[in-house]
């Protein structure tokens, strides 16, 4: 296993090759969800259908509406853009108001898809090799799609089940890198019950402000920077936990460090993870941190690579690696760090499912470091293929 920045790409082999099967492989794109994160999830499979390459994979797109429905949708990209600052929604690209598909949960199906309509006879879609579940947040990006499909015997990209739950939750991603000798910051949890308490929270505004103030108050289980709020007071702190709990009614809080805001990706390669030249955040005026809009909607941007040094670049990477190995995690992930005044790092959080719009720092990341857009989602594949479902 090499993170170093000289180690050289592999190609990759051609993808019907590599799948050993006479057909192409057949890949499900299963995008939209039930989270707010909905609208850059549709974003990410958009982009990857505009890339993925045809003459190698037969393309399967379904939507999962925002009331949980799966649909068959167009496969229409450019009808899945944020397109100035309008949102997408699996709702507006599906083919039927009140179609359904499903995918059995029984290994002796071998990945058989099925499409009904109300007063219709089901019909088969045929089988699927390989599921991309291009879910950000909750029930998609937490565990729970992959252990529908682990019990349905598709394999899939990705994290497995526990890698995804843990990768989810802000608390146990901290909890588990700790575990492991790895540097987290200071933070404090706030459970559902102990906010619902009168009584208690006296003494949940005074753990955090034992963490000093700035502080930021997250979603737990979110991403895409939902439901965050920078807390310069406790005057602020009682908005802050209301605004988080839209997203998830638990909320974890942690201490503001100052450093750089730097991302490294990580990729499944034959031999094992690499890590790849990291991004440094760059947010744009008028923005306190990367929240929401700066990062999807305004001006803010990363910088590829980063301006570090070899020796913080070599650190980076390296640390990038042994979160992804930490966490079990398998495919993809981006790892998100902050660089110390004092030359030190500090993992922020992971993101077992990164984006893949055309403004995400996952793809670009790759690109710069040798592995352009198509080839990365080939390897994605591919790395998916290669292993089994079930325990590994």
């Amino acid at each position: 296993m090499s993170t170093e920045s000289s180690s050289p790409v592999p190609a990759a082999a051609p993808a019907a090759e590599a799948a050993g099967a006479a057909r192409k492989p057949r890949v499900a794109i299963v995008f939209g969800g039930r989270s707010s994160e909905h609208a850059i999830s549709v974003s990410t499979a958009g982009s990857v259908l505009r890339a993925i390459d045809r003459a190698a994979y037969e393309v399967l797109p379904i939507g999962i509406t925002t009331d949980g429905r799966w649909a068959l949708t167009a496969d229409e990209p450019a009808r899945m853009a944020i397109t100035d600052g309008r949102l997408p929604s699996v709702e507006q690209i599906a083919e039927s108001a009140d179609g359904q598909v499903n995918l059995p949960v029984n290994p002796a199906a071998r990945g058989e898809v099925f499409y009904s309509e109300p007063g219709s006879v089901p019909k088969a879609l045929g089988e699927v090799d390989v599921v991309l579940p291009l879910l950000h947040g909750p029930w998609g990006e937490d565990g729970t799609i992959q252990g529908m499909l682990e019990l349905s015997g598709v394999p899939y990209v990705g994290p497995g089940v526990l890698s995804s739950a843990v990768g989810m939750d802000k608390e146990y991603t901290k909890r588990v890198l700790a575990s492991f000798g790895l540097p987290v910051g200071p933070y404090t949890v706030v459970r559902p019950r102990e906010w619902a308490d009168e009584a208690k929270r006296p003494a949940v505004r005074a753990r955090i402000a034992e963490l000093g103030f700035p502080v930021f108050v997250k979603p737990a289980r979110a991403g895409s920077s939902m439901g965050i709020t920078k807390v310069s007071n406790l005057d602020q702190l009682d908005a802050a936990i209301e605004e988080a709990r839209r997203h998830d009614p638990k909320l974890v809080v942690e201490a503001g460090l100052v450093g750089r805001e730097l991302e490294c990706g990580v990729l499944e390669f034959e031999d094992g993870p690499r890590a790849s030249l990291p991004a440094e955040v760059l947010v744009g005026d008028g923005f306190d941190f990367y929240d929401f809009e700066a990062k999807y909607i305004d001006s803010s941007d990363v910088q590829i690579p980063a301006a570090l040094t070899e020796d913080e670049t070599a650190r980076l990477r390296t640390l990038a690696v042994e979160v992804f190995e930490a966490l079990a995690c398998e495919g993809l992930a981006r790892v998100d760090v902050f660089l110390l005044e004092d030359g030190s790092y500090v993992v922020n959080e992971i993101n077992t499912m990164p984006g893949f719009t055309p403004i995400s720092a996952y793809p670009r990341m790759w690109e710069a470091t040798g592995v352009p857009y198509p080839e990365l989602i080939d390897r994605l594949i591919q790395a998916a293929l290669r292993r089994s479902t079930g325990l590994r």
